[in-house]
């Protein structure tokens, strides 16, 4: 899922929050445990314990929830606003994170059914059906403004925006679209691994992660080639970008790659003993954040790639990062729910302190 991260006035005490949270964690563990960093594609599984007590989700106090529908799910922030997407009805809402309001509800002519992105004046929506298509909600008037005939390959997908372009895998071949984001026209096709679903884009590179392997793919947002393969868990699917790497989210086992994002190679996977479909990952605060059904949150350093500390309970699949806030969807309650970052980091370094 493609979550963009902001950093309002208030993103001061955040970060001085999570630099010692961080430190304590860096401490307490002994230096043999330490994740080491290992060049290309020499990929190191950390062995790390899960947290002894995981904290309970109901220990944080929401700011706000709203119900959507029957579901919700995938979660895009933006400069003035938070885009949740729900199925009962098929549609894409608006919250202002300023006055903690519903401003709109724009309906769609299906399910989305892969991550969003806001870029170029607008919120793009994967949808599936028969045929796939891409939604185009402009952001000003709030309205959806066209329906492209180009879709995902598959559910749990995901769309990129590069500096000029969107980037759309269309189908189970590995066929990468680069679409211009004026015209809706295909401009440019890459081929990578069948299989690869998830596109992110950081760094002047577009990464793919292949959920029916285990690697990521790099390519160069300019050219449209193949610069970088990198290994990862089993079934990568939701990546994210923060603390000079890219962090892919392994379904197959639960666990977390790192990719450094100068040397391209993947430097170490942690377990998070969250394996199975759905979930979602983000960056901030210091901090790399998982989502996933009865364990709707994991906080890992990004700076050490330690597992800080994980939530338990109901609740969980996606989530977005920003406005001092975490973003949490509850897929089958059909809710979002607003917590603030802060606070989390605050329990986290509680319970790092009282040794959980």
């Amino acid at each position: 899922m493609t979550i963009r991260t902001y950093a309002p006035a208030a993103a001061g005490a955040i970060m001085c929050l999570s630099a010692f949270l961080i430190g304590a964690q860096a401490r307490a563990m002994p230096a043999t445990d330490s994740a080491a960093q290992l060049g290309g594609d020499n990929l190191q599984t950390a062995g790390l314990a899960l947290p002894k007590t995981p904290h309970p989700i109901a220990e944080l106090s929401p700011v706000a929830t709203w119900r959507l529908g029957k579901t919700a799910d995938w979660v895009a922030v933006t400069e003035d606003a938070v885009w949740v997407a729900s199925t009962g009805p098929f549609a894409v809402h608006r919250i202002d994170p300023r006055t903690n309001k519903l401003t709109a509800s724009v309906r769609i002519p299906g399910e989305a059914c892969a991550g969003l992105v806001a870029a170029f004046g607008a919120l793009w929506v994967p949808i599936c059906g028969q045929p796939a298509a891409l939604a185009k909600i402009d952001l000003a008037s709030q309205r959806l403004a066209t329906v492209l005939g180009v879709g995902p390959a598959a559910e749990e997908g995901g769309i990129a925006a590069s500096d000029d372009s969107l980037w759309l895998v269309v189908d189970k071949k590995g066929s990468l679209a680069r679409i211009d984001p004026q015209t809706g026209s295909i401009r440019q096709t890459v081929h990578i691994p069948a299989g690869s679903y998830n596109p992110k884009f950081v760094d002047g590179a577009v990464w793919v992660t292949r959920a029916e392997g285990a690697e990521a793919t790099a390519v160069d947002a300019t050219s449209g080639k193949v610069i970088a393969s990198a290994k990862t868990g089993p079934q990568p699917r939701f990546l994210a970008a923060g603390g000079g790497a890219m962090w892919t989210l392994n379904q197959g086992d639960g666990t977390l790659t790192r990719i450094d994002l100068s040397t391209r190679g993947a430097t170490v996977t942690i377990p998070l003993g969250t394996p199975g479909h759905g979930g979602d990952v983000g960056f901030g605060g210091g901090a790399i954040w998982t989502s996933m059904p009865k364990v709707p949150l994991s906080a890992v350093s990004a700076t050490s790639a330690k597992l800080l500390c994980q939530w338990v309970g109901p609740g969980g699949d996606s989530l977005g990062l920003g406005h001092d806030a975490i973003w949490l969807t509850d897929y089958h309650g059909g809710t979002v729910t607003r917590f603030r970052m802060a606070d989390a980091l605050q329990r986290c370094t509680h319970g790092t302190q009282s040794g959980h």
